[in-house]
């Protein structure tokens, strides 16, 4: 018989299941995810620091997981939220069924609940700290225990999942970095150099940027504007991340300095929420948040809209827009800003994320046009 699990939100809703993964209990920001495939990569996307993944396509796990699909070296989340886990593996990639590897990620896991009722609770009342716990702790201690957890808003979770040192970005399989100073690169023919800000970077934005014959360095996410230039980009992006923004000031001060440099600058979500803060907007938290890979995007220039994939909580506030800037796309959910660029400069960013390796790919074009930013 399967040992038994509770999921107890903040504000004392009660979810009863059957354990999976690691066995324990976790605390976390309790949010959902819409997306129908790519569960390894967002369990292993940094941005999810310090919250606790609802899946609402009912049946995960079924292909497995491998070595290729991670988007850093481990999960980022505090706990994963299922209807169904696959009980058979069927994928001739798969290294480890799901159970097995959350357990090896030491993630904790509650499946048999109604993530259906979950999620409207969670779109009528807010996201909110929640406990997995599948050890036997009470009911009320659980309730008490997210109560007294800090939660995200106010955080700068940034610095948990920097790199520590500047490294580059190897082309050739993607699962490393080589030594900045003793780079070998192969494969691709890199004829520019980009700088990027790891704020907690998905490999496969990485792997985006070298596609196109991009050298990329990679450096950690309080690296100063004059130590930038000192390496001679000829482009700056700034990657997703965790957290809010609005508590990453340092970051903000130095892409603030970058702005005058007329060196073409992208950001992705967390890079978007940063260089608006540096241009004068400002941030807030969203009630859920946007989760997963159904969302459509108008892009207000052309017209035309794209289904994207998207992961933040926090969005951009389009209350005083600066005289130079641009709002380029916004979300057809609820008009949130979803993209911006600089008038009469190189630069702009998106709030989705188009880099998504289990799709959609509407966006990608976005990394070509960066890169035509930098050769032009």
């Amino acid at each position: 018989m399967a040992q038994e699990a509770i999921l107890a939100l903040a504000d004392g809703r009660i979810f009863r299941g059957q354990a999976f993964g690691a066995i324990g209990d976790s605390v976390g920001e309790v949010c959902f995810n819409t997306s129908l495939t790519g569960y390894q990569e967002i369990l292993t996307d940094p941005s999810y620091t310090d919250q606790i993944i609802t899946f609402t396509y009912p049946h995960i796990g079924n292909v497995g997981t491998n070595a290729d699909d991670y988007e850093s070296e481990a999960a980022s989340v505090r706990g994963c939220i299922v209807r169904a886990p696959a009980r058979i593996t069927s994928n001739y990639r798969s290294e480890s069924d799901f159970d097995t590897w959350l357990k090896e990620q030491n993630v904790v896991g509650i499946a048999g609940i109604d993530t259906r009722a979950l999620v409207r609770h969670l779109r009528d009342n807010g996201a909110q700290n929640g406990v997995i716990a599948s050890n036997g702790m009470s009911e009320e201690d659980a309730v008490a225990k997210a109560n007294g957890w800090e939660g995200l808003e106010g955080r700068d979770l940034v610095g948990q999942v920097s790199c520590d040192e500047a490294s580059v970005w190897a082309p050739d399989g993607g699962q490393g970095t080589y030594d900045i100073d003793a780079a070998e690169y192969r494969n691709v023919e890199a004829d520019k150099h980009v700088v990027a800000f790891d704020f907690g970077c998905k490999r496969n934005i990485y792997r985006k940027l070298s596609d196109r014959g991009l050298k990329v360095s990679i450096v950690p996410a309080q690296t100063s504007a004059a130590e930038i230039m000192a390496m001679n980009p000829d482009g700056i992006f700034l990657s997703n991340g965790p957290g809010d923004p609005a508590a990453v000031g340092y970051a903000v001060e130095e892409i603030r300095k970058l702005l005058d440099s007329d060196t073409p600058i992208f950001g992705i979500c967390m890079g978007h929420q940063l260089l608006s803060q540096a241009l004068g907007l400002s941030t807030f938290k969203l009630k859920f948040g946007h989760r997963g890979g159904n969302h459509p995007v108008k892009d207000e220039t052309t017209g035309k809209i794209e289904i994207t994939s998207q992961n933040h909580g926090f969005a951009v506030s389009d209350d005083n827009v600066p005289a130079n800037v641009e709002i380029t796309h916004r979300s057809l959910f609820d008009g949130t800003v979803e993209g911006l660029k600089v008038k009469g400069k190189p630069i702009f960013s998106v709030q989705y994320h188009p880099e998504a390796s289990p799709g959609p790919h509407d966006a990608d074009y976005l990394f070509d046009r960066f890169a035509e930013l930098i050769r032009n």
